[in-house]
């Protein structure tokens, strides 16, 4: 029995060396996130997109967040006046909900959609 001892612990030794030897499969640093996964965006200054608040975060699949808050300016700046809407800022699609209207403001749930790509954020406006 005192053979196979020392036979196991090479063995043993073997395997660790070979586990801590073989090179980590993190990605790099600035591969950036996967392409599918869905990110939470800071919507930053939530003036800056001509309405009265911005809700944060806004939503982005397949998109980076400064091209979806770039998407969310254009979304806004597309609306005529507050009452008004804009169904497709350059080449995206937008589904806007609106919800609590009162005759001063509304809440609203926007979508936009790009092939595979997808930007949803909400908004309060005043009227």
């Amino acid at each position: 029995m005192t053979a196979r001892f020392p036979r196991f612990a090479l063995l043993l030794a073997a395997g660790a060396v070979t586990l801590f030897a073989a090179p980590a499969s993190t990605p790099a640093a600035d591969d950036g996130p996967i392409a599918t996964a869905a990110k939470r965006c800071s919507a930053g200054d939530f003036r800056g997109y001509d309405t009265t608040y911005v809700y944060s975060p806004i939503r982005a699949r397949n998109i980076g967040c400064r091209r979806a808050r770039r998407l969310v300016r254009r979304f806004h700046e597309c609306r005529p006046d507050p009452a008004g809407r804009c169904p497709s800022p350059g080449n995206w699609r937008c589904r806007e909900d609106r919800y609590n209207k009162t005759s001063f403001q509304y809440d609203s749930r926007v979508r936009c959609k790009k092939g595979g790509k997808r930007v949803k954020h909400r908004y309060t406006q005043n009227i």
